[in-house]
């Protein structure tokens, strides 16, 4: 995953900076004992993940061309103890 750059897009960056303030904001609650609280935090965290595909197809995420998985190749080996 290195090479091809994932994850480095305003469109992650964003989506992945609210859904944690959305966890913070649940955990926070959630430790208080304040039901509505959490669940605001929660709508949070889904509203990170709707503003992040929001701007991915806007045009600010990774492009199409490199989702495309890396070639595999198969090396094939001969048994042991076979001679050319």
């Amino acid at each position: 995953m290195a090479g091809s750059s994932h994850g480095h897009t305003p469109a992650a960056w964003t989506g992945v900076i609210i859904a944690f303030i959305g966890f913070c904001v649940s955990g926070a609650f959630m430790v208080m004992a304040q039901p509505v609280g959490f669940w605001a935090g929660m709508v949070i965290v889904a509203l990170g993940g709707a503003v992040g595909g929001a701007m991915r197809m806007a045009g600010l995420g990774q492009p199409r061309e490199t989702h495309r998985p890396a070639k595999v190749v198969t090396v094939t080996r001969e048994p042991a103890g076979a001679e050319s």
